[in-house]
């Protein structure tokens, strides 16, 4: 800071002239101490002077109500909320986000470089502070077929960007862990750097050799227990409530009942779909959930505020305190948390103001390219006995791998498997290089009935992935994501009920997120109607069936995955080992 204006901003905070803004009245909360205090926070330029007995050229009166620091989304993919990222931002910042820590890997696994470069601009004048973490695993393994490879080589030219902070998740755990070559290569790169972590259900040295590569964080904690493994090697955790995975009251119930240290705890999304946040909120939500729980509010504030900056080396971000960065949450109680206002450098962001959708690069769109897809693909030709079935779990995007009878039907000689009861089609379709590889599975615990689900967002690859109770109806879906160039579509009895086109990489819609919202809304509400229960969001879920890095079952365009194992079946119908 320039000497002169150092000189102006001393005199303000000391009270010998007039701040040029003044929040008045509020309890603040003091990110630092994690207290309520009764003042004023005095504000000039967009950054904080001090918090005591001001007075302003201009004043906003806060008398009765709460004053916080931003909100912080410790980790997010804006890909995954279906809209543009200023449309995202600026509607998540209304919740009280003023601070996203985004890994575009969905981005990058589709179009490289030039996705992460299609965050970057579309976030830069955005009205919140949008850092980036540098994806780590582009593909995210060795099974993965997606549509770019990113090395330690291309990533060197963003190290020095103001706005990357780190390395994005490591999601292949076993290439950090077995000393690979290419991954130590990136982990280098950013070794001063915080480095994100991907890391469900490891074995206790696994994980310690996990930390001791410099990984400083996981949001994939299902359970207190593993959460607290976690912190014990010193890492960071991300409590992640998204529209998927919701893991917040597990992790939040043990830290009550045991009343557990929280300052290696933060607050995270991951993936939320914009209906979502329209509807309960955002990372405000983590925070309301969390104290209905029993957590004491200062602890979950400290988690969506200062820890989280901490956390990111942000120093001038999560705390109302001199130097700190104006941006303001203003609450109406500490019971219903209801936001009222949100600034950001001190000014107030409006709930009602637009974002602009800013034109996509013609080569961002038409990714969906299919060569030589046919009914005849999505055949599973039964070969007797027990088969390995993808139980989905409510709430959770980890899978079981059942072993069990499944039913069949003989058509013209053929044995093979048919949708019956609770059991269920799955295939995945490569779409970016027109391989046709599709692999089919079987899966239990989705419920739908009359029809197919299919979608263009499955991570990390974002190949096709459907899943029904008949083969006319999943081709049909298939096909109807080609005509759109990616999407989400319900198809029912022979006729495609809707479709949300996503023309932006297959992930996104630039028509606008009131379109998105409308048209999700009603696929959403069909979806449960024919069957899908209410705990599943039915496409969210969808997407996360063919990430090979969580447990336990995957279905991938190869055939189905057995992560634990991390080997493709040659058929559903392979024998199980031996536990």
């Amino acid at each position: 800071m320039e000497l002169e204006k150092y000189r102006l901003y001393s005199e303000a905070a000391r009270g010998i002239r007039k701040a040029p803004l003044v929040f008045r009245g509020a309890r603040v909360f003091m990110a630092h101490t994690g207290e309520f205090v009764q003042g004023n926070v005095a504000v000039a330029d967009g950054i904080i002077l001090g918090v005591g007995d001001y007075s302003g050229e201009e004043e906003i009166d806060l008398t009765g109500k709460y004053l916080c620091p931003g909100f912080i989304d410790s980790h997010l993919h804006l890909e995954s909320t279906l809209v543009t990222p200023g449309e995202l931002i600026r509607q998540a910042a209304c919740c009280g986000t003023t601070t996203f820590i985004v890994d575009p890997h969905e981005s990058a696994n589709v179009s490289g470089s030039d996705g992460i470069d299609y965050i970057l601009k579309q976030t830069e004048d955005a009205p919140a502070n949008v850092f980036v973490m540098m994806p780590s695993c582009v593909p995210a393994t060795h099974v993965d077929d997606n549509g770019c490879t990113l090395t330690a080589g291309r990533m060197k030219s963003y190290v020095e960007h103001p706005r990357v902070l780190g390395l994005g998740e490591v999601m292949d755990a076993a290439s950090v862990i077995n000393g690979s070559v290419s991954m130590h290569e990136k982990l280098a790169l950013f070794e001063k750097r915080v480095k994100d972590g991907h890391a469900p259900f490891l074995s206790p040295g696994d994980l310690a050799a996990y930390a001791l590569a410099g990984i400083s964080t996981d949001h994939e904690c299902v359970d207190y227990e593993y959460a607290m493994a976690e912190c014990r090697n010193g890492m960071y955790v991300l409590i992640r409530e998204g529209s998927a995975a919701r893991n917040l009251e597990a992790i939040v119930s043990g830290i009550v009942s045991s009343r557990t240290d929280t300052s290696f705890f933060c607050f995270c999304t991951d993936d939320k779909h914009i209906e979502e946040i329209k509807r309960e909120g955002h990372i405000n939500y983590n925070i309301k959930r969390a104290v209905q729980l029993g957590l004491p509010v200062e602890k979950a504030l400290k988690m969506a505020t200062i820890q989280a900056a901490r956390c990111y080396g942000l120093s001038g971000l999560g705390a109302v305190a001199p130097g700190y960065q104006a941006d303001l949450v203003v609450l109406d109680d500490l019971e219903e948390l209801n936001v009222l206002e949100v600034y950001h450098k001190g000014r107030r962001i409006l709930p009602d103001e637009k974002a602009g959708i800013a034109a996509c690069p013609p080569g961002l769109k038409n990714t969906v390219h299919l060569k030589n897809f046919s009914m005849e693909r999505l055949k599973l030709r039964h070969e007797g006995g027990r088969a390995h079935v993808i139980r989905m779990i409510q709430g959770q995007i980890v899978t079981e791998d059942l072993y069990e009878e499944v039913p069949f039907q003989e058509t013209e000689g053929e044995r093979l498997f048919v949708p019956e009861g609770d059991y269920l089609k799955i295939a995945a379709v490569e779409r970016h290089k027109g391989t046709g590889k599709t692999g089919t599975g079987i899966v239990k615990g989705f419920g739908l009935k009359g029809g197919a689900v299919a979608s263009s967002v499955s991570h990390d690859s974002h190949n096709l992935i459907v899943i029904g109770d008949n083969d006319r109806d999943m081709y049909l879906a298939v096909q109807e994501l080609a005509r759109t160039q990616g999407g989400y579509t319900l198809v029912e009895n022979g006729r495609v009920y809707e479709t949300l086109p996503l023309p932006v990489m297959g992930l996104m819609s630039d028509a606008g997120y009131e379109t998105v919202n409308s048209l999700l809304k009603r696929m959403i509400a069909r979806a449960h109607e024919m069957g899908i229960p209410e705990g599943f969001d039915p496409f969210i879920t969808l997407s996360f069936m063919a990430l090979p890095v969580i447990p336990e079952i995957r279905i991938t365009p190869r055939g189905v995955y057995l992560a634990k194992e991390d080997r493709i079946l040659e058929t559903p119908f392979e024998q199980k080992k031996a536990e």
